[in-house]
């Protein structure tokens, strides 16, 4: 039941939901492109700001002495180089040269051009080092996400953008902010990103080579079903429930509630769910419209015959992660800290996402039926913790952003968790 699908997650089909995760594979390109316009300042920055960290970053010889020449960024979109997530990653590089005057006032020319449909150039130059620098940008395009991720793995790509899901095996303790129950609203989530970008939190970022240089929200996965009578957790007892056989947590969870797990894919997850294969999935809302997952819950007349609980199971995200030895140490940092000060309009998709949806499909949970279920999550998501599914450092940072935002809270009180 606490299947955490990132189906919309990242990206699945090249429908209207690719162009509406745009916020998360445009990032992509800031893994090389920030270099040279992290820092618009005409003035001296404050000391601690981004700004002066940029700017300082710049200034470095060591930067320019490790500026890499070719960077190759994978990229899950089915669509292709004309599917709507890469023409829309090709428009923000596009934009990308308006930065020229502000890199200019901190003393760098930098200058931005596509060179062919699926790579791009950057030239750079310093006027206090005297330095100059160029980097080619390829982008590898994939219909499927394990595939890209699997070429990253080896060193085939030296950047990527894909779910947090499955970003899990790469860093366990970013990867476990999509825990069950952990963030229960995109304010938390908001102040959980905040803080994973200051820079006391790189050491956390970063596992073996591999570093997480931005967090993405995708909105929160609601749990779907193809009936509305299944509307208590006890109804699900013996229904057939969609997991990823990646994630091994979402199979023991929903075999905890006493529910059959049925392994899906991103490829396949929404068939499934429609032609009742499955009876309960969870998703975001950016699925329901790509996926077309109202078949799964429309009878012949148009009658809402299924539903989405309006109640978050948990919030979804995507990242950025590169090879940190590949790219000039400490751009990370600044990448990260840029990216979450730049998610205003993706909390605004996800809102409007949401609320494109019909309202006979949505089905809200009593009030006072709520505490059990935060209850009943937490209690799983402890559990999971114990067995090694969640970072616990990961988890104490939750509740405590849970407690900060919430300090009336019963579990507040308790230190379980």
């Amino acid at each position: 039941m606490s299947n955490a699908i990132q189906s919309c997650n990242v990206l699945m089909g090249d429908n209207n939901m690719y162009n509406k995760i745009k916020y998360a594979l445009a990032g992509a390109a800031l893994m090389v492109s920030s270099v040279a316009v992290a820092a618009p300042a005409t003035f001296e920055p404050p000391k601690g700001s981004i700004i002066a960290r940029a700017k300082a970053f710049l200034d470095k010889p060591a930067t320019w002495d490790k500026i890499p020449k070719n960077v190759t960024l994978c990229m899950f979109a089915p669509g292709g180089i004309q599917g709507k997530t890469f023409q829309y990653v090709r428009n923000n590089i596009s934009e990308l040269t308006k930065y020229s005057n502000l890199a200019k006032d901190i003393g760098i020319d930098f200058n931005v051009a596509m060179i062919s449909p699926t790579s791009m150039r950057i030239d750079i130059a310093s006027h206090k080092l005297k330095r100059k620098a160029s980097t080619e940008v390829k982008f590898n395009i994939y219909n499927d996400e394990r595939v890209a991720s699997e070429d990253f793995k080896v060193g085939q790509c030296d950047g990527i953008a894909m779910s947090n899901l499955r970003a899990r095996q790469y860093n366990s303790f970013v990867g476990s902010l999509d825990a069950i129950g952990a963030i229960l609203s995109y304010k938390q989530l908001n102040e959980v990103i905040g803080i994973l970008a200051k820079p006391e939190m790189n050491k956390y970022m970063v596992s073996q080579n591999f570093e997480i240089v931005g967090i993405i929200p995708m909105g929160a996965a609601y749990i779907m079903v193809n009936d509305r009578k299944i509307n208590t957790i006890s109804k699900a007892a013996g229904k057939k429930v969609a997991v990823f056989d990646f994630d091994k947590s979402q199979a023991k969870m929903v075999q905890n509630i006493g529910a059959q797990p049925v392994s899906v894919d991103f490829s396949n997850v929404g068939g499934k769910f429609n032609n009742g294969q499955v009876e309960i999935m969870a998703a975001p809302a950016l699925a329901f419209e790509p996926l077309e997952l109202y078949r799964g819950m429309t009878d012949a007349q148009g009658n809402a015959r299924g539903a989405i609980i309006k109640f978050p199971l948990l919030q979804v995200t995507g990242v950025l992660m590169m090879h940190q030895n590949r790219f000039p140490d400490g751009l990370g940092s600044l990448i990260r800290e840029f990216v979450s000060t730049q998610l205003a309009p993706a909390y605004q998709f996800v809102l409007e996402t949401e609320n494109e949806i019909p309202v006979k499909y949505w089905m809200d949970v009593p009030e006072a039926d709520k505490p059990g279920y935060v209850a009943m999550m937490r209690t799983a998501r402890i559990q999971m913790t114990k067995e090694g599914h969640y970072d616990k450092q990961m988890m104490r940072l939750l509740k405590n952003v849970r407690c900060k935002l919430e300090p009336s809270n019963y579990e507040c009180a308790l230190n379980d968790e």
